[in-house]
């Protein structure tokens, strides 16, 4: 039997049986739950494509052949069975294996994404360039229904029928994205799930024709038996008004019934459609009964409980859950109030929302951009609509927040989720650049609160503003009391000021300013600290106080340096021809990798560190 840590590529196991294949297969889900209960990672993606993955890699030539797979974030076997099994111990940590595909990690790799849907458009250019090139060899891209159902893969699929290039597209189909899909095309997924599968017509259909001299003779001229049982037996209305062949479904978990199918698609000429059925967590009992996307992405656990190992302190709770709990309590008081999420229910904490108010709760897919004018539709016949969008993902929906909500000054309040660095999916997923995107658009207020307390009173401000409100919040556990207070009104900061002549002030926001505070006060520093809870619109009538005196200034901030809060400051600096020099402390201008948020901090120079050393050589 093959051992996992004997594989160095896919050669190694073209070799096997499908008895042997079944063997690793159990082998690679021990290890997977075994891995990720410690490092953390995403695991009912990975635990459910499996077979799948196997029978690729064992029909298929990489890296001659380009396998794709949408997010990414479901290829852990395919590291695997391309050699990296032993750099599992450094998955999604600092300088160590991404959870992702990286080009740089593996030839392997050929695409890289963190984000849904773009595995089509992607193998499309592939496929295009390889004709141009007058080359020869096979694209596939491997898609789940969650994605597939999305604006993007639409546009790229229609492209696709008109283009005829060979492609095979693998629909991996577990009837979950990270939450349970919705929507018609949902729907329409699920009669292609209840058909009769393909392998059964094929034989129902062969045997048929079998019986009569005339059905031989028919079977044995037929050019293209898998256009005969689509055309005449299976209903492939989604995938053939694209103009794409189809087969399917086949179970996802059958490993020689999915080396049969691919050989078969192998020779099929144009585009065609494998739709593999999945069970998401396949093979760990807390994966597979998940229906709220629980198991999806995971922080280190015991295997044998399912328990996280991270319990949080008494009283604290996410902030996702925070703002979800203020939503609730704000909703109850106003009938207009409305939830909406792209498919992300269980990460925005927003199951409350949709059990007490069902009607007021909309999930919209992965479909950020069509969430965001779903919203400005809402707000103009009067309802006041909350949208939580995870940092990271909110560039999706840039032209709708500037064309359909700002532009006509909606009052749509957009809760920006685990916004700042994140930490182990790395780049594709660091919430840093939703500050400068946003701060050039008219009619926007963008505010980042520093506790719970102050998170209720923006979002009092939010609901309370006749405009686009965006309220952004990191990654992370907060302690939560439900407490009432004023709201904060729109452009205004607060401050922290010690009773001895100042010699320095520091400018910052969010959750860092508690802790700078606790560290001045513990080290009995001279220093101010300035709470600038509204990124946009500034506080002009503090910050001419604080930029007309002679104390030096620093503006720490963990987002990008550019078009961020220091950035705006030194833009009303020069408007308002102001002689000041800024100290400025952030992210420069690169994308910053993967490892613990620490980690990154030190690295990027934004931790306490630093900004404390700077804080002494003031002082000293």
């Amino acid at each position: 039997m093959m051992h996992i840590y004997d594989i160095s590529g896919p050669a190694d196991i073209k070799k096997l049986s499908v008895r042997e294949l079944e063997e690793l297969a159990a082998e690679i889900r021990a290890f997977l739950i075994d891995s990720i209960s410690r490092t953390g990672g995403h695991l009912s993606s990975n635990l459910g494509i499996v077979e799948l993955t196997l029978a690729l890699h064992c029909v298929f030539d990489s890296p001659r052949d380009r396998i794709l797979f949408d997010v990414g974030h479901q290829s852990y076997v395919h590291k695997i069975l391309t050699g990296r099994a032993r750099q599992f111990s450094t998955l999604r940590q600092y300088k160590g294996l991404s959870g992702f595909q990286k080009r740089h990690e593996s030839e392997h790799d050929c695409w890289e994404a963190g984000h849904s849907s773009t595995s089509l458009s992607a193998a499309l250019g592939m496929a295009v360039a390889r004709d141009l090139n007058g080359e020869h060899y096979h694209i596939v891209p491997v898609i789940g229904d969650g994605a597939m159902a999305s604006g993007m893969s639409m546009e790229a699929l229609n492209q696709i029928g008109g283009e005829e290039r060979n492609m095979i597209i693998i629909f991996n189909d577990n009837s979950m994205s990270i939450s349970r899909n919705v929507g018609a095309m949902d729907v329409a997924f699920t009669r292609l799930r209840t058909s009769r599968s393909y392998t059964t017509l094929k034989n129902d259909l062969e045997q048929g024709l079998s019986t009569s001299k005339f059905g031989r003779s028919l079977l044995k001229g037929m050019k293209n038996f898998k256009n005969a049982i689509k055309d005449n037996v299976v209903d492939t209305s989604i995938f053939g008004e694209f103009n794409l062949d189809y087969i399917g479904p086949i179970n996802g978990h059958d490993i020689g019934e999915l080396i049969k199918v691919l050989k078969m698609a192998k020779q099929h000429k144009g585009p065609i459609v494998v739709h593999v059925l999945t069970k998401k967590g396949k093979g760990y009992p807390f994966a597979e009964n998940d229906k709220e996307g629980i198991w999806h992405g995971v922080a280190p656990f015991d295997p044998k409980s399912g328990k996280p190992l991270a319990v949080l302190p008494p009283g604290h709770c996410s902030w996702s859950e925070a703002i979800a709990r203020i939503l609730c309590d704000l909703a109850r008081a106003d009938r207009d109030i409305v939830a909406i999420t792209p498919a992300m229910k269980a990460g925005a904490k927003l199951g409350m929302f949709a059990n007490e108010f069902p009607q007021r709760f909309f999930d919209c897919g992965i479909a950020e951009e069509h969430a965001m004018t779903f919203a400005a539709g809402l707000a103009v016949n009067g309802k006041r609509p909350f949208i939580s969008v995870y940092s990271s993902f909110l560039q999706r929906a840039y032209d709708q927040i500037n064309h359909d909500v700002a532009r006509m000054k909606l009052p749509v309040v957009i809760g920006i989720d685990r916004c700042g660095l994140v930490g182990e999916d790395g780049e594709t997923h660091h919430g840093v650049f939703d500050i400068t995107m946003l701060h050039a658009i008219p009619n926007l207020i963008m505010a980042q609160p520093k506790d719970a307390k102050e998170a209720r009173a923006l979002m009092k401000a939010a609901f309370a503003a006749n405009q686009p409100f965006c309220i952004r919040y990191p990654r992370g556990s907060i302690p939560y009391v439900s407490e009432d207070v004023e709201a904060a009104l729109p452009g205004t900061w607060t401050r922290w000021t010690p009773e001895k002549a100042l010699r320095a002030c520091v400018i910052s926001y969010g959750s860092d300013i508690d802790r700078i505070v606790s560290k001045v006060k513990a080290n009995d520093m001279p220093v101010e600290i300035i709470n600038a809870r509204y990124l946009k619109p500034l506080d002009e009538k503090m910050l001419d106080e604080v930029l007309y005196r002679d104390v030096p200034l620093i503006v720490y901030e963990s987002d990008m340096l550019d078009g961020g809060l220091s950035a705006a400051i030194l833009q009303y600096i020069n408007d308002h021809r102001i002689c000041r020099h800024l100290i400025r402390i952030g992210i420069k201008d690169h994308y910053v990798e993967q490892g613990s948020i620490p980690q990154l901090r030190r690295a990027e120079g934004i931790d306490m560190n630093t900004l404390f050393a700077q804080l002494e050589e003031l002082c000293a």
